[in-house]
């Protein structure tokens, strides 16, 4: 079998168990009408149906359906509709191909003068040509039925599902709005943060070792005549004192913006990041071309932040990068082999990468199972 066949054996299979489920909880939502058609319920079973159709179109995984409530029911009557249309086509036709294959070779054990079924109903099962000819012609005719309307039927349900919970032009401006005055609050929020923070890296940390280095320079200069010893040791002091700010100082600079970012570039950067990752990390960095300076820090700091995520938290013991550009967007993603079950409420840093991303209007995605392993995945918008 080639390749092309054997995708289109696992499409039928797939679309097979995908139909025969729907026909399930079709079922299912009959008798549980009363319960569906309350609206938090109604989009619980709809967001559930929805991950289902995106499985099947091996479309990526969407959130919550957040349609509206008339949409949703509407949704709700349709799919009852088509997945009995459409189970009822397949139990058919698969039920019959498989009841064919097994009845046939033991057709000497039912009754004499029994009529075939399927396509040769009425004529009597009177011997084996009889029934070896008109089994292995209904058997083929219902598997080739099977392995090409089961796959066209799947994808058909899967795509009007998800025509019927995608929202609509008007929602999706709503939801846009939505987003970015979330971001824009998170944005602001962090930024404030992050004044602060410096703020108090400043004041606490270099302004104090500033002050310090002034009264020792002061104290050095009353006593340059009188007690060299003692100058020597202020000024010993206070030179300590400068290094030390100055190294403070670059701290507070690199969370700002990393000099090595306007230095080597962003592929660069990532370079000497992996080199000094505590785990063995493999990086795979496409041609990313000129990107704005904002993106670079947060896609260097998105990376910093779950690489260390990764050394302290998921036991790993090896990280993969991949950055490329994809039009006017940076993707980045980070997978580790970890124990997963990533969670950002346990303040593992998850929760300042996303205010990061949303503040840029991009997107982030965690898939962390448990067990792992953990995949991060983010898009920047990276438009000059």
């Amino acid at each position: 079998m080639n390749h092309h066949g054997a995708n289109r054996l696992s499409a039928m299979w797939r679309g097979l168990g995908y139909l025969l489920g729907s026909l399930f909880t079709a079922v299912v939502a009959l008798f549980a009408l009363p319960v569906l058609i309350v609206p938090m319920m109604a989009r619980a079973w709809a967001s559930w149906h929805r991950r289902r159709a995106d499985r099947l179109l091996l479309s990526p995984r969407s959130g919550p359906v957040r349609v509206g409530t008339w949409r949703v029911l509407g949704w709700l009557c349709t799919c009852i509709v088509t997945s009995l249309a459409f189970g009822l086509v397949v139990v058919v036709c698969a039920g019959n191909a498989v009841a064919t294959a097994v009845t046939v070779p033991l057709w000497w054990a039912l009754p004499a003068g029994t009529p075939a079924g399927g396509f040769a109903a009425g004529v009597p099962l009177s011997g084996w040509g009889t029934a070896l000819t008109l089994g292995t012609v209904q058997f083929l005719i219902f598997a080739a039925l099977t392995y090409w309307l089961v796959p066209l039927l799947a994808r058909l349900h899967a795509r009007i599902c998800v025509a019927l919970l995608s929202p609509s032009t008007a929602e999706r401006l709503a939801q846009r709005v939505e987003t970015l005055t979330e971001t824009r609050a998170g944005a602001m929020n962090a930024h404030g943060a992050e004044l602060r923070r410096i703020e108090r890296a400043l004041h606490d940390g270099t302004q104090a070792r500033l002050v310090a280095i002034a009264m020792r320079l002061g104290a050095a200069r009353e006593s340059l005549s009188e007690d060299p010893q003692t100058v020597d040791r202020l000024l010993r002091e206070a030179h300590e004192g400068a290094e030390e700010a100055m190294a403070e100082l670059r701290v507070v600079i690199r969370t700002i913006y990393p000099p090595i970012l306007a230095d080597r570039g962003l592929a660069g950067a990532l370079t000497s990041l992996g080199a000094r990752s505590a785990i063995d990390t493999t990086l795979d960095i496409g041609d990313l071309g000129a990107i704005p300076a904002a993106v670079e820090a947060v896609a260097y700091f998105t990376i910093a932040e779950t690489l260390t995520n990764a050394a302290k938290h998921s036991q790993a013991t090896r990280t993969a990068v991949r950055v490329a550009r994809v039009g006017d967007r940076l993707s980045i993603e980070v997978t580790d082999d970890g124990i997963g079950g990533a969670d950002e409420t346990l303040g593992t840093g998850i929760a300042g990468i996303r205010h990061r991303v949303l503040a840029l209007d991009g997107t982030i995605r965690i898939d962390s199972p448990t067990g792992g392993p953990t995949t991060i995945t983010v898009s920047l918008p990276c438009a000059s």
